[in-house]
């Protein structure tokens, strides 16, 4: 098995970073070859470090009583799955408890997601593309959308509406969808939400991102090798209205200039 790193992560939605940050370990390689992926030197290089099952537990164990994340926030972790067990056993054994995030891109295979059921508390699913065309020439899977829509109505019908949070404001038990508006392709986002209303529900919540940057192989791509328009964010934010969603949030960065950072205001929670 091997990870990346693992950090109190600052960026996700506000209500899983909570107080000091959601518990993210992010693992190395991925099933998908997205090529504007912003972690490409891990989740498509392979860069790492090797680990062991019982070393994997300490750092869940460290997240939640040294670094007091909100969170354990897996991050690709579906390469790993059977090792992933062994470290959670591991650490219930001394004393974990936080909710676990399963945060994927939705590319998943049904046994897969009902192996998690009972065991993930909370679903960070993405939304990519509603074409399987568009999904194999830009991440180099054949048949994303038809596996997304399986796996995005197998984690609702495991959690629902449902979106349970602590005295604190942190999220406990729910689903999360994210939909990360792209450059040329926001049809796809606007399909992305018909779908969500028409086939999973009105109360989803929807995490609405503006934070494409054009790195790796987007560079040289036709459509993809520069940043967001604020008029193509703002147009997937106005049909998101239109179809009645309440639940969610939006990003405010200044789109056509350099983001650096996460900046997430509610919609509705």
């Amino acid at each position: 098995m091997k990870i990346s790193e693992y950090v109190l992560y600052p960026g996700e939605e506000p209500v899983l970073k909570g107080e000091n940050g959601a518990g993210g370990v992010f693992f190395s390689n991925c099933t998908m070859r997205c090529i504007y992926c912003q972690n490409f030197n891990f989740s498509q290089l392979g860069h790492g470090k090797i680990i062991s099952n019982v070393q994997l537990g300490e750092i869940f164990l460290k997240l939640q009583f040294d670094m007091k994340a909100a969170n354990l926030d897996l991050v690709t972790a579906t390469p790993y799955l059977p090792f992933i067990f062994d470290a959670l056993i591991y650490a219930i054994e001394h004393g974990f408890t936080l909710p676990i995030v399963w945060n994927t891109s939705s590319y998943e295979k049904l046994e897969t997601l009902r192996i998690l059921e009972d065991v993930v508390d909370i679903y960070l699913a993405d939304i990519r593309y509603t074409s399987n065309i568009i999904g194999k020439r830009y991440s180099g899977v054949k048949d994303y959308w038809i596996q997304a829509q399986l796996a995005i109505k197998e984690m609702y019908r495991q959690v629902g509406d449902n979106f349970i949070l602590d005295d604190t404001g942190a999220l406990k038990r729910g689903m999360i969808v994210r939909i990360l508006v792209l450059p040329n392709l926001i049809n796809q986002s606007k399909e992305a939400l018909r779908f969500l209303k028409y086939e999973i529900s009105q109360n989803i919540h929807i995490s609405l991102m503006d934070q494409y940057v054009p790195v790796y192989k987007a560079k040289k791509d036709d459509k993809l090798n520069r940043y967001l328009y604020k008029h193509e964010y703002d147009e997937v934010l106005d049909y998101f209205n239109e179809l009645g969603f309440e639940n969610g949030w939006m990003q405010k960065h200044k789109l056509k200039e350099i983001d650096s950072i996460n900046n997430f205001s509610t919609i509705k929670v």
